[in-house]
């Protein structure tokens, strides 16, 4: 490499620390205001690390606040979610993938069309479906809507069509049917869109903020996040405990991402191979 090549190398490293640097400087206030005492984080100019380290802030959230429980609400709602969600998309993909029936490619189409429609104009009639079906302020209020949706079975479908026409011809001439095909061939190849949708559905679930908040009017069921915004107008002024608050909702998934972000990009990059 040349000199103009390095210093160019050089520049565009520096760049990207800065832009980094920025990008992350929010998340490291907030950690650090969390064990800031009352009012520290509201003097002039705002302190970026705290005088004298406290856990009250986190003490009062999960003593008093009941933290805890919200915290369990969306786990449970998050796991239920992914799980459901896992089988049905991966299901429907590769039916839309690899399996040849009536109308196969126009209902594709239809359903790529509700990729366009904001999901508030469908919240009315959703949440008057669910109300029909009695669930309305429990844990199935927030887990049917989402056990299957158009992006999982798109992105499904993307990665399904890179499997060969001719393993899964070879398997049917040696008399294996549809859902053994599917569980001893099919999922296996799928492993990386399966890690890459568990990812991204759990992290959607977990931070869904609107549709909980509709659906579940009883502070028993609430999830962390709306909870959290709860607390927020209760003490809007206690700068140190929602930050707290917020460490605690974001620092589960946060350390999910970081730690399966590898498979999370590979199989969003293999799954568009293909069109």
């Amino acid at each position: 490499m040349n000199a103009s090549g390095r210093w160019r190398a050089i520049g565009v490293n520096a760049l990207l620390v800065v832009l980094a640097a920025f990008s992350l400087f929010p998340l490291l206030w907030m950690a650090s205001v969390s064990f800031m005492h009352p009012g520290e984080a509201s003097t002039l100019p705002p302190p970026f690390l705290p005088k004298s380290a406290t856990l009250a802030n986190y003490r009062e959230l999960f003593e008093r606040a009941g933290m805890g429980r919200y915290l369990v609400n969306s786990l449970l709602v998050a796991t239920a979610i992914t799980l459901f969600s896992l089988v049905l998309n991966l299901a429907a993909g590769y039916a839309f993938a690899k399996l040849h029936f009536a109308g196969r490619d126009r209902l594709f189409r239809t359903l790529l069309t509700a990729l366009v429609i904001p999901a508030q104009v469908a919240m009315i009639p959703l949440f008057l479906v669910m109300k029909w079906l009695g669930l309305v302020n429990n844990y199935g209020g927030v887990v049917v809507p989402a056990m299957a949706t158009v992006f999982g079975i798109f992105l499904v479908r993307q990665y399904a069509r890179t499997i060969p026409d001719e393993l899964l011809e070879a398997a049917r001439i040696d008399g294996a049917g549809e859902w053994r095909i599917f569980a001893t061939i099919v999922l296996p190849l799928l492993k990386p869109i399966v890690v890459t949708l568990a990812i991204f559905t759990f992290l959607a679930s977990w931070n869904d903020f609107m549709w909980p908040l509709i659906v579940l009017s009883d502070q028993v069921w609430q999830t962390a996040p709306v909870a959290l915004a709860g607390l927020a107008r209760e003490h809007v002024q206690d700068n140190e405990l929602m930050m707290a608050g917020s460490v605690v909702t974001v620092l589960p998934v946060l350390a999910l991402f970081l730690a399966l972000q590898r498979y999370y990009l590979e199989g969003l990059l293999l799954g568009s191979v293909k069109g």
